[in-house]
């Protein structure tokens, strides 16, 4: 008889979508690492040397490796690597020192959070939002409680169960595979505080000049939010949407920040800052 965490497991495989074993009633990887303390690769290898026991880089498809886990230790819970082969997820937690929900309401009252995929509720009493998997990096804010986990990270996932509670699948919506942008999350919640006093509100003009020349200086990290934070100043100065995209026109761009998502970024300026005057 398939139990029914195997069961579980192998429908995550069938949508392809790689799965590793964590610890009965609890959060962490089944395996112990196969490096021992001291040895270089404890902290580097993510199971080139071929050998189990590398938290979630031991996750995968192989149906027979799956089964031999869960039949030898049916009790595992189960966790899925997140990021972009599978999905991102937006954890608001509940802890004794307080709860993610008044931050995961502004952010819904905001428009800043689409449709998920997918929701589970946390043993905590909390829940998991799932989206499409992106490359981005995973985060935390820990003074809101809300995690994002995305790339080099992994939920436990149904119905594994944490202290005596199990993780339950709420809603389910296959083809809304919108993507969560975990810093348009991060500069509403934590907004950039301003960095030098010469940037002001300008009695006269946009102040645009002044705050092009400002972020032609910025590099990574935090050239995103500090973008971010100039295009609501001209704003609030009185500049037209079509006027900040002159604020990046000086700007280094990489694969980790080009054009497109600058002119994302100011455009998100633009209606938050107008919304904001409204």
């Amino acid at each position: 008889m398939t139990s029914t965490m195997l069961a579980a497991a192998l429908a995550y495989v069938e949508r392809g979508w790689p799965v590793f074993p964590i610890i009965p009633n609890g959060k962490r990887p089944l395996f112990k690492s196969v490096h021992a303390e001291g040895d270089p690769l404890r902290e580097t290898c993510k199971g080139a040397c071929g050998q189990i026991g590398h938290g979630l880089y031991d996750a995968t498809t192989d149906i027979e490796l799956v089964s031999r886990w869960l039949t030898t230790c049916p009790n595992a819970n189960l966790a899925v690597p997140t990021g972009l082969a599978t999905f991102d997820v937006l954890d608001v937690d509940v802890k004794p020192k307080g709860a993610g929900w008044p931050a995961f309401n502004r952010l819904k009252a905001e428009g800043l959070l689409p449709e998920p995929f997918m929701v589970v509720q946390t043993p905590s009493g909390g829940l998991h939002a799932g989206y499409a998997g992106t490359d981005q990096a995973c985060a935390s804010l820990v003074q809101h409680f809300i995690d994002f986990k995305s790339t080099g990270g992994y939920v436990v996932v149904p119905p594994s169960v944490v202290d005596g509670k199990p993780y339950r699948l709420i809603s389910e919506r296959p083809h809304a595979r919108n993507q969560l942008s975990w810093s348009s999350v991060r500069e509403f919640l934590d907004p950039p505080k301003p960095v030098q006093a010469t940037l002001k509100r300008a009695s006269n003009g946009t102040g645009i000049d002044h705050l092009a020349v400002y972020l032609a200086g910025k590099r990574r990290p935090g050239r995103n939010a500090a973008l971010f934070w100039a295009a609501c100043r001209a704003v609030e100065n009185g500049a037209s949407e079509a006027e900040l995209h002159a604020l990046y026109r000086d700007m280094d761009f990489d694969r980790h920040f080009d054009e497109r998502q600058a002119a994302r970024t100011v455009a998100d300026a633009f209606r938050r800052a107008t919304r904001r005057s409204a």
